[in-house]
């Protein structure tokens, strides 16, 4: 699960968050704690969760959908090999002029290839993941968002892959 500041496909973020205290309930931090180490590959996993943690189904899908739309949980879905999949992706970046920054956004969350889009504080201000059908296909949509939002894109492509395993117990 991925518990950062984009909700599912391109939500990106146009004014800064503020970090937010959240109380979580016994069950939701189960739920967290468990789930981070992946999702049950079968008919019913959620049924099969509940039974993990003596729950109901229901009860685990009311609180998943509680938690998804407090954005306490951002992400929620698989992960999955682009390359070995014959897919690509880049990390890519621009540097946005504050005033634009909305409309920038929405043009580059226009483009289905964009999995990811996050405002960070650095001139570098705007960094989003290119996920296209084939390697070819990058450079493609890099160029075509160049076109247009008129800004120059950092292209930051894999050289090598390293599997880090991040658990933040709650």
């Amino acid at each position: 699960m991925d518990n950062s500041s984009s909700p599912s496909k391109t939500e990106s973020l146009s004014k800064s968050r503020k970090c937010q205290t959240v109380e979580l309930s016994a069950l939701e931090k189960q739920l967290i704690n468990l789930l981070q180490h992946g999702l049950p590959v079968c008919e019913r996993p959620f049924a099969q969760i509940a039974e993990e943690i003596s729950s109901t189904e229901q009860a685990v899908i009311e609180c998943l959908t509680k938690l998804r739309s407090e954005k306490v949980l951002t992400r929620f879905g698989p992960m999955f090999d682009a390359a070995s999949l014959g897919g690509a992706f880049t990390l890519a970046a621009l540097a946005v002029p504050e005033a634009d920054f909305d409309f920038v956004t929405e043009q580059v969350n226009s483009f289905e290839q964009i999995a990811h889009n996050y405002r960070r504080d650095h001139d570098f201000n705007m960094w989003f993941v290119i996920a296209t059908e084939s390697a070819e296909e990058i450079e493609k949509v890099v160029q075509a968002i160049e076109r247009k939002t008129g800004l120059k894109v950092l292209n930051v492509p894999k050289l090598k892959e390293f599997y880090v395993s991040l658990y933040l117990p709650v």
